[in-house]
């Protein structure tokens, strides 16, 4: 899945924080509630913090009590990609930025109207963007 090379991938080591490089290149995980994007409430883009893309919207963005900014859809589907992980014995739905591959976090089927969908995320992962006037 990663659309960056290894040399490049371990180029990112030394430009990245060790969090963000451990979860976008090493499938790691933060402890839930450490993150202040799970409780950032201002409008704006959450992007990758790799490459820049826009992946989630604040507009999509709700309290699912994870302890995981969480999201009902990805701003643009293409985007996001999927991936199935059996890490823990049963298969969950990993998630990675299309452009880039760093792991985002999961998608769960327990989210609200109207998708469904909970795309739980490492904080780590994404860069917030203020809307205009929300700085």
């Amino acid at each position: 899945m990663p659309r960056l090379s290894d040399a490049e991938i371990e180029a990112l080591k030394a430009k990245l924080d060790p969090d963000t490089y451990a979860i976008a290149f090493k499938e790691g995980t933060e402890r839930a509630f450490t993150h202040p994007f799970n409780a950032e409430k201002r409008a704006g883009a959450y992007h990758c913090k790799v490459c820049d893309i826009p992946l989630f919207a604040s507009d999509h963005k709700y309290e699912s009590g994870s302890g995981w900014p969480s999201f009902y859809q990805p701003a643009e589907a293409d985007n996001v990609e999927t991936k199935t992980d059996y890490k823990l014995m049963v298969a969950r739905t990993e998630i990675h930025c299309a452009n880039c591959g760093a792991h985002l976090g999961h998608v769960f089927p327990d989210g609200p109207a109207p998708t469904g969908q909970r795309y739980c995320t490492n904080g780590g992962a994404l860069d917030f963007q203020p809307a205009r006037g929300d700085e």
